[in-house]
């Protein structure tokens, strides 16, 4: 048996090459008779080591095979056509450009594989900030932030208390909750010209959407996820300053359009990024060039190295906020899971901020409704834009045609829940991790309370309702 075991490599484990040569003699050994049966299994059991690690490596690469398998289980008349190519455009990146299909032939899924699937601190954080910002800060905001660690937190409640500064308030309340002015020297003012630059930025195209309502709701949102669930024991302070920044900023000066529209009408955005992450590409970029200016600086006391941890935590956070992105975004957080492997930090602050991003589905049917019709109408300009340059309307942006309800049960079923289960399950791996730790004491009460899981529920059931009644809009009533 000598011989075997010097087929074995250095460090004990096999290269595809040795495997073939160790298979080959063990053939040789078995077919003359000259091997025990327990070298067999021993050698064997290197061999599927081998092929496990191979296995898992194809895994990762990317191949959607697994994927269409599983989608083509789906029945494909339960999904109207521009749901399904609503879907196929906005989570894939196979085709920037409109589903054709030939009169009246309809998609299967494998089509589009990648797509388918507290309050005590506040007076005291509010005390400090009116003494940053020079200005009293009003009771009725006081009390909506003492709800803001709420899954289903009244941002537009405090857009209007706020007169319209929710993203200035939330983001102070965030960076005070967090001692990130106190622990990075942050100036007062600084934070005060960063907060309201963003807050222009976010205005400068008038979005119903996107705008700087959506940030501050994702910020809250995120803040909600780190928070109760007691992951934020497992961040560094660089850590939750990144991901603040993140949600604050991912959708900076956004145009209100989608990336295929960029690309379909050769905007200098797609020119400049080359029909790549469009959108996301400036968000992150504009929101840096922003960082440069002493004015606007927030990061200047980070050391050069925090700086650097900063610069690329978020650049990774927000492009993995690109729809293009989700179904292998998921997809190899599930891998990753499934092999029980350790959570990579950066993978999964992408992925929460991501969740987050497309959360108001799985929030009260209050607040759901109301994102749905201000996300339909940014949808419908655009859809007029495009018709009136002789552009093929873009799935779910034509006034007269969307079937909105059918939408939101489609978002619902194949983006939202299969997310937000795989950043529970994530989470609660995360939190397994801490309390193996010699101090995860601190982290043993805690897990992920999963909100949303009621709130998807009563949401789809809503919309069923509206679905079998023929409601439309009030947006396509004119």
């Amino acid at each position: 048996m000598d011989e075997l075991e010097r087929l074995s490599a250095v460090d004990g484990s096999l290269t595809p090459q040795l495997c073939s040569l160790r298979l080959r003699h063990l053939l040789s050994k078995v077919s003359s008779g000259d091997l025990e049966r327990d070298d067999v299994v021993r050698n064997l059991e290197n061999v599927i080591r081998l092929l496990d690690s191979v296995y898992t490596k194809d895994l990762r690469s990317g191949g959607g095979e697994d994927e269409e398998a599983e989608l083509n289980r789906v029945e494909t008349d339960a999904v109207p056509n521009e749901v399904r190519d609503w879907l196929a455009m906005t989570f894939t990146r196979s085709n920037h450009g409109v589903v054709k299909r030939e009169g009246s032939e309809k998609p299967k899924f494998r089509s589009v594989a990648h797509a388918i699937r507290a309050g005590i601190l506040v007076d005291r954080i509010y005390r400090r900030v009116s003494n940053y910002v020079g200005r009293n800060i009003s009771t009725k905001i006081v009390e909506l932030l003492k709800t803001v660690d709420e899954w289903s937190f009244d941002v537009f409640a405090l857009d209007g208390a706020s007169e319209g500064h929710a993203l200035k308030y939330i983001g102070y309340d965030l960076m005070q909750r967090y001692d990130l002015i106190g622990k990075f020297k942050i100036s007062a003012q600084t934070v005060e010209s960063f907060l309201a630059r963003l807050e222009n930025g976010y205005s400068k195209y008038s979005n119903p959407y996107h705008n700087l309502i959506h940030a501050a709701d994702v910020a809250q949102t995120m803040h909600h996820v780190i928070s109760k669930s007691g992951l934020s024991v497992w961040l560094t302070d660089v850590d939750i300053l990144s991901i603040i920044v993140a949600a604050l900023i991912h959708d900076f000066e956004h145009t209100g359009t989608t990336n295929t529209f960029h690309v379909n009408t050769s905007s200098d955005m797609a020119l400049l990024y080359n029909d790549r992450a469009i959108l996301e590409n400036h968000h992150v970029s504009a929101s840096f060039r922003l960082l440069r200016e002493d004015e606007f600086n927030i990061v200047s006391g980070l050391k050069t190295e925090e700086y650097r941890e900063f610069r690329s935590l978020v650049i990774d956070m927000i492009l993995a906020t690109d729809m293009s992105f989700h179904f292998q975004q998921i997809k190899n957080m599930k891998t990753s899971l499934n092999l029980r492997e350790s959570v990579d930090k950066t993978k999964a602050l992408s992925l929460i901020v991501h969740c987050c991003d497309i959360s108001h589905p799985a929030k009260n049917w209050e607040l759901h409704h109301r994102w749905t019709e201000l996300l339909i109408e940014e949808f419908f300009r655009q859809g007029d834009r495009e018709a009136s340059l002789g552009l093929q309307v873009s799935p779910l942006c034509d006034r007269k045609s969307t079937h909105v309800a059918e939408s939101q049960i489609g978002f619902i079923d194949y983006i939202v829940d299969p997310s937000l289960q795989v950043m529970g399950d994530m989470i609660e791996r995360i939190l397994e991790e801490i309390d193996a730790l010699p101090d995860g004491s601190r982290a043993a009460k805690c897990r992920i309370s999963r909100d949303w899981e009621s709130c998807l529920v009563a949401n789809k059931q809503l919309w069923k309702e509206r679905a079998d009644r023929g409601w439309i809009s009030p947006h396509q009533q004119n």
